[in-house]
């Protein structure tokens, strides 16, 4: 139930926006009923809300990580490569890849970017030297996400990609021991920086995220708008997500790229050197 609500919560605003017109113009009297669901709503989507790009450290070198699900046998992984190398990012994150569609990323960003590890459906390419590069299951009995340090300039980051279990009706326990899982990853992760990147099969507001959202500030969207990722055709919810810590959030956004079901996550930062 609260994956579901956390899907259209957002979308339960518009709904209370169209009674409080009617109120307006039919029974003014009715706006003091509206008042406490209106409340409850703003409350809930408080934390999902969108954010602004900080103003600290804007003169430090800073990094763009983007991040897409690239959609499994779509054929286009090689096309939101190229258009994500494009827009100048330094480190680029995939998720459900398959043999063909790493073969094809691989190939278009190998001379860009040199440096990469891949595991499961999961891969990362950075214009940085990598080092310490470990395949993690996150309770599952496959690998589906991985973590890896980069040799940011200036400072080293550990990055972690993830590709969160599917949910279906009655069936998302294998989803919520992943995002467990990398809660508690990141609980243990002696690193100063941290991000965490990747489709998390889960609605911001979603009350499944609640142990990363402790350990980590979740980024919020400084475009003006609540980062919807999915459907791409129509973007109804944000499921693609970013987690950080010690670092500074310049800019995120969305955008679309390929021939994926999924837009990506485009995030600016600054890395704090040698703190948390």
């Amino acid at each position: 139930m609260g994956t579901a609500a956390a899907a259209v919560l957002p979308w339960l605003g518009l709904a209370l926006l169209a009674l409080v017109v009617v109120a307006l113009v039919v029974a003014r009297r009715v706006l003091v009923v509206l008042l406490v669901p209106t409340l409850l709503w703003v409350l809930a989507i408080a934390p999902s809300a969108p954010g602004f790009a900080s103003a600290a450290a804007t003169d430090a070198p800073s990094i763009t990580v983007v991040s897409q699900n690239v959609r499994a046998h779509s054929g286009g992984a090689a096309d939101s490569a190229a258009e994500l190398a494009a827009s100048g990012a330094d480190i680029i994150a995939l998720t459900e890849l398959d043999g063909d569609s790493l073969t094809a990323a691989s190939e278009t960003l190998s001379a860009e970017y040199p440096h990469s590890y891949a595991v499961g459906t999961v891969a990362l390419w950075s214009r940085f030297p990598l080092s310490d590069a470990q395949p993690l299951t996150l309770g599952l009995d496959w690998k589906r996400a991985l973590r890896v340090v980069v040799d940011a300039p200036d400072a080293e980051v550990a990055v972690y990609v993830m590709h969160a279990a599917s949910v279906r009706p009655g069936q998302q326990h294998d989803r919520d021991l992943m995002l467990s899982g990398i809660a508690d990853a990141v609980s243990t992760d002696a690193a100063p920086s941290v991000v965490v990147v990747g489709d998390f099969n889960a609605a911001s507001a979603d009350p499944a995220l609640g142990p990363i959202r402790a350990q980590l500030d979740w980024v919020r969207p400084t475009d003006g708008t609540l980062g919807f990722t999915w459907p791409a055709a129509l973007p109804l919810a944000r499921i693609d997500q970013v987690f950080v810590r010690g670092a500074d959030v310049l800019g995120s956004t969305t955008t679309r790229v390929g021939e994926s079901d999924h837009l990506a996550t485009v995030t600016t930062l600054t890395i704090r050197p040698g703190k948390p």
